[in-house]
């Protein structure tokens, strides 16, 4: 059995640019990209908590530091500059193999500068 876990997230970065007529993708921060552990080309699915919006595309690498984050292609019509958006990637992993895994979460500032890392979720409150 395969099961298919959070492999990554950046939690809330600001869409910085929208490109209706660049070829479809996501381009992120590099140095987003390796905190997270996101591969360039990978699919990512992308979750606009600003409009409800939710898609899969797949993501390209920009310059490092440059905080970018940019929706191309299609996916341009889902959002608009300054948007929060959440990016997630998944694994299929099999039991043995989830029972010990840990996702790269990164947490991200209105520039789209890490502020944190981590590894779990705090449980919900009721």
């Amino acid at each position: 059995m395969h099961l298919t876990l959070l492999k990554a997230k950046i939690h809330r970065a600001t869409v910085t640019h929208s490109e209706l007529n660049y070829e479809g993708s996501v381009a992120i921060d590099g140095l987003l990209l390796d905190a997270s552990g996101i591969r360039e080309f990978e699919q990512v699915h992308v979750w606009d908590v600003s409009n409800g919006a939710r898609f899969t595309t797949y993501a390209i690498r920009a310059d490092e530091g440059s905080g970018i984050i940019s929706l191309n292609g299609g996916a341009a019509r889902h959002v608009q500059v300054g948007d929060l958006v959440i990016i997630a990637a998944f694994a299929q992993l099999d039991a043995v193999e989830a029972a010990a895994f840990k996702p790269d979460l990164v947490y991200v500032d209105a520039a789209n500068r890490i502020i944190r890392t981590h590894h779990s979720i705090p449980k919900q409150a009721a």
